[in-house]
């Protein structure tokens, strides 16, 4: 068996022309024709895409209006449906401007990135120690893992798509800094082999799972499968766990990423521990930007014993 890193192939094949690609070619096209038009100008134009977004994603939103009803009880349908408004309209905007990150300069990535709180990271990099991220899937996510790897060595993880296309297009954005991005096959020991080589990372905590391994723990206004593996990889790897924030300010055309201080490691002792506190971490960076949170992900399909699914 092969003992080669399980990185994403981020060299240009030839099959890549095949004329079943043609279609993801046009897609990579517009893209890109996007990525490279002025924010001022291209805004207006996803605002307007969001509108028909909202007509013809009906599966997507009825998980987002579920997951959003059962994390904020207290919010009026009114309040949910203007979220979800807003939510679409970010998801356009950010998706229309991604390819900047592959096309544009490294100039252009810290001008539209605002990064506060890197004294955090400093600290811990002075004390000879690599950071493991925590961020959950929210839309600006790419240009976090960007903006720090200018300044950090970083690697990734991504989860493969059927399309060969879009993930070498893909693979070849999130590694355009040098770092390099595993298949999650590779699994936790890539990770912590990269760790130990000085390498920081982004971990995702919010995705769910299934039950095996997870713990239950509070979570916004419901409670969450989450499975609480950061506390043993920081500990082996001797990495500082921080959470990290982002959102896209639409007046000043500017991404506004903030990295929190360490979590404390004894906060993650034990796994129920651990868990509430990934949790607690989840909840602040969704909070800060809540229209800008995937929530169109099933993030809460595993429930307690006896509970329904929310997405009946």
């Amino acid at each position: 068996m092969s003992r080669k890193p399980k990185y994403f192939d981020r060299r240009f094949r030839l099959s890549l022309l095949h004329p079943k690609y043609w279609l993801t070619w046009f897609a990579i096209l517009v893209l890109v024709l996007f990525g490279l038009m002025p924010a001022w100008f291209r805004d207006p134009i996803a605002r307007q895409l969001s509108k028909l977004v909202l007509k013809i994603a009906a599966k997507p939103i009825a998980v987002a209006r579920a997951n959003l009803t059962t994390c904020f009880p207290e919010k009026s349908n009114a309040d949910i449906e203007a979220l979800i408004r807003d939510n679409v309209e970010n998801f356009v905007m950010i998706l229309l401007a991604q390819s900047e990150l592959l096309v544009k300069s490294r100039q252009n990535i810290r001008n539209r990135v605002h990064l506060a709180g890197f004294e955090h990271v400093q600290q811990a990099r002075a004390a000879g120690q690599p950071v493991i991220f925590i961020m959950p899937h929210v839309w600006g996510i790419e240009y976090a893992g960007l903006r720090l790897n200018l300044d950090l060595p970083m690697v990734s993880m991504a989860k493969a798509h059927k399309n060969d296309l879009f993930n070498w297009f893909n693979n070849r954005m999130r590694s355009s800094q040098g770092g390099n991005i595993y298949m999650r096959e590779a699994g936790i020991r890539a990770l912590l082999a990269e760790l130990k080589q000085d390498n920081s990372f982004f971990y995702l905590p919010d995705e769910d799972l299934g039950p095996d391994k997870s713990v239950f723990a509070p979570f916004l206004g419901t409670t969450k499968a989450t499975l609480p593996v950061v506390g043993r990889l920081a500990q082996a790897g001797n990495a500082q766990v921080m959470p990290v924030k982002i959102g896209y300010d639409q007046v000043k055309r500017q991404y506004q990423l903030s990295v929190m201080p360490a979590i404390a490691p004894e906060d993650m002792q034990g796994k129920e521990n651990e868990a509430i506190a990934l949790n607690k971490a989840v909840e602040q960076v969704i909070l800060a930007y809540p229209e800008q949170y995937m929530w169109f992900l099933r993030v809460l399909k595993t429930r307690p014993e006896g509970e329904e699914s929310i997405y009946n």
